[in-house]
């Protein structure tokens, strides 16, 4: 029995570290943004507290009270991004701003908010936050109370009433592949809203995805799911999973708006931005998409290069071929072999060719090696060259050549079973012409005897006559 206790006891202890773990940060240092007059901002330090032990908060007498925000969130969405943040990560990047709510100004987006004033209920205080890192990406407003509480400690309550979130901020996308960009959104009204709605299930929303290029946002796919209206056709055959996970009469909501984009061209990359539109707020987050594919690598000629002593070999060609972006290729050349055994940098002039491009976006590129002579030590050496490019590992990816010198390359297996089967084969040819020989012969001599036979005539048959 104390084998299992103990057993037990472990497993708890486990998951106790596990919890403590993967809880994430107790909180979130951010800064404080607003307009300081004349076209400048001004920047204040500020804190989300989103969890804290049994003793309560914290005390933070370097913030100010109003700018030390303890985070309530009834849908959780934030609280669960955070939970999930690596201990050893680096700190994500948090700005706060105010929010003023305000109807959607985008004609097909109108039919969200049929009234062009907000609603008394939406009166008050509201905060922006925004938190961008390598894990996620979101933005969430948030509504303080008014004063700040005074006892344990002096911090203002905050909740969370709408939150975009991202967990793939910056997806790479193979050319020619599909793009699945991820969104989540989640929605609690707040107590101060007192919306009469509440138990006609979720709000109607708009879900917008715009690509930015240039300066410019081109509208690629818009909808508003359960209203009418007419909607701008989507752009680049776009789709999206516009929906509300659950249609319950109590909130909170949570929703989907993941945008697919299929065979995705260079053309396509860029920042993408991703907005949740509800009656009067908005949640918008950021996305940068990226295209890439790896180059083929051959070498050429291959896979030996002859050259005799003190001569120079052919001009070696690395071809990388079919890659993207176009920026960024590098080619070394190595040298394998010979006195020494390592590797070592080649000697001769190296040089890129010009870009070639293609029609599915690609390009190719082409690196040339031209050798100095060589010397019979140099005989069985290995040139190597090695392309580097954002698209492959670290290590890059490689093709390489042997050097045969001429007059010294000996005899190789290879050579030896070519020698015996070129033995065989002839002397197996030589035996079936014989055959054929013998077989052709043999008649002839035989059809000579029958013609001497018939000539000759018996005596018997000369005396009767």
């Amino acid at each position: 029995m104390k084998p299992l206790l103990l057993l037990v006891a472990v497993a708890l202890g486990l998951a106790t570290v596990v919890s403590v773990v993967s809880a994430g940060p107790e909180a979130i240092e951010c800064w404080f943004v607003e307009d300081a007059g004349g076209g400048g901002l001004s920047k204040k330090p500020a804190t989300l507290l989103l969890r804290h032990g049994p003793r309560g908060p914290p005390p933070r007498p370097d913030l100010d009270p109003k700018l030390y925000f303890k985070v309530d969130d009834p849908a959780g969405m934030l609280l669960a991004a955070f939970r999930r943040y690596p201990a050893g990560a680096s700190a994500p990047h948090c700005e706060m701003s105010r929010f003023i709510p305000f109807p959607a100004s985008a004609k097909w987006a109108r039919s969200l908010s049929p009234e062009q004033n907000c609603p008394r209920a939406l009166d008050g205080d509201w905060l922006l936050v925004s938190v961008s890192s390598t894990l996620f990406s979101l933005s969430s407003l948030l509504r303080p109370q008014p004063e700040p509480l005074r006892e344990p400690v002096v911090i203002t309550m905050a909740t969370v009433v709408l939150t975009v979130l991202t967990h793939n901020p910056a997806p790479r996308v193979q050319l020619g592949k599909d793009a699945v960009l991820d969104l989540r959104f989640a929605y609690a009204p707040s107590a101060l809203e007192g919306s009469p709605s509440l138990d006609a299930g979720p709000p109607p929303f708009g879900l917008e995805w715009r690509r930015q290029h240039r300066g410019k946002g081109h509208l690629l796919l818009a909808a508003t799911p359960g209203l009418a209206g007419r909607m701008p056709p989507a752009q680049e055959k776009a789709t999206a999973f516009a929906a509300w996970d659950d249609d319950e009469p109590w909130g909170p909501w949570t929703g989907n708006g993941t945008f697919w984009l299929p065979a995705v061209k260079p053309s396509q990359e860029g920042v993408y931005l991703a907005t949740v539109h509800l009656p009067y707020l908005q949640g918008q987050v950021s996305l940068e998409l990226t295209v890439h594919k790896a180059p083929r690598v051959s070498l050429t000629p291959a896979p030996v290069v002859w050259a005799a002593p003190g001569e120079a070999p052919p001009e070696l060609l690395c071809l990388a071929s079919h890659f993207f972006p176009a920026e960024g290729l590098e080619v070394k050349w190595e040298l394998r072999g010979g006195p020494g055994g390592s590797s070592r940098k080649v000697e001769g002039k190296t040089w890129l060719s010009t870009i070639r491009h293609h029609s599915d976006g690609s390009v190719s590129q082409s690196g040339h090696l031209q050798l100095p002579p060589v010397t019979a030590k140099q005989h069985g050496v290995h040139y190597v060259c090695r392309v580097y490019h954002s698209s492959l590992p670290a290590s890059g990816r490689s093709a390489d050549v042997t050097l045969e010198v001429a007059g010294f390359s000996g005899p190789s297996i290879e050579d030896g079973i070519g020698l015996f089967l070129s033995a065989f084969l002839l002397l197996g040819l030589l035996k079936v012409l014989g055959w054929l020989a013998a077989y052709w012969t043999i008649p002839e001599v035989s059809k000579e005897k029958a013609t001497a036979a018939s000539l000759t005539i018996p005596r018997n048959s000369k005396k009767s006559q």
